[in-house]
């Protein structure tokens, strides 16, 4: 912020009132610094968990990148997210209609 606050003018409950709009301010803040600190390392930590799984052929056209299930002909099948280019079942992805692609939760969350 850096910036400081005339609060001459003000009586003592102004005063107060500031100060405590300014202290949640700065929690609230706070607070969003830590979940998106911690919402980059949950994505750091699925790029390693793909870039291991990504290297098994095998793994990555039978099963679901993100949440490890295997695919089915009807029940569980496969779609491409259009950003990381990884097979996902249904659950994992949603459609993006204006980009008329599916898109993966991790790719989602990283947007």
């Amino acid at each position: 912020m850096g910036r400081k606050l005339d609060l001459s003018g003000l009586t003592d409950d102004e005063t107060e009132h500031v100060l405590q709009v300014v202290q949640r301010d700065f929690n609230l803040r706070k607070k969003e610094e830590e979940r998106l600190s911690e919402l980059k390392q949950k994505l750091d930590e699925e790029g390693s968990k793909c870039s291991i799984l990504s290297k098994h052929q095998q793994f990555v056209e039978h099963c679901c990148m993100r949440c490890c299930s295997p695919f089915t002909f009807l029940v569980n099948t496969k779609r491409q997210c259009g950003d990381c280019k990884f097979n996902v079942c249904k659950s994992c992805c949603s459609y993006q209609k204006h980009e008329k692609a599916w898109v993966c939760c991790v790719c989602q969350q990283a947007r």
